[in-house]
């Protein structure tokens, strides 16, 4: 796997153990959804920038964010993950955006 792929790839799964969309992250970033979609479609490259902003986002190194998927998501920090069995519970609102009532 090459270093994109595994970027890509640790986005991937930090986006879904924080509960979080492109949308959150882009905002996060201060980017639009449709740049981290390229950035993850593999049409646009994660610049050394965009992975430090993106390790910063989710509270874990950069280069655990680098080492690709599995220790990534082994660093996010408890407080960032979302609940087993409640989809999105890791952002404000997705609850109400995937028709799940509280």
């Amino acid at each position: 796997m090459s270093l994109e792929e595994r970027v890509r790839s640790a986005v991937a799964a930090l986006l879904y153990a924080a509960g979080e969309s492109q949308t959150d992250l882009a905002t996060a970033l201060g980017v639009s959804q449709a740049q981290v979609s390229r950035r993850q479609s593999g049409s646009a490259a994660w610049s050394l920038a965009d992975c430090d902003a993106v390790a910063t986002h989710y509270g874990i190194d950069v280069l655990d964010l680098l080492a690709g998927p599995t220790r990534a998501s082994e660093s996010l920090p408890v407080d960032r993950r979302r609940a087993a069995g409640r989809p999105g519970a890791g952002r404000p609102g997705a609850a109400q955006e995937e028709g799940v009532s509280r």
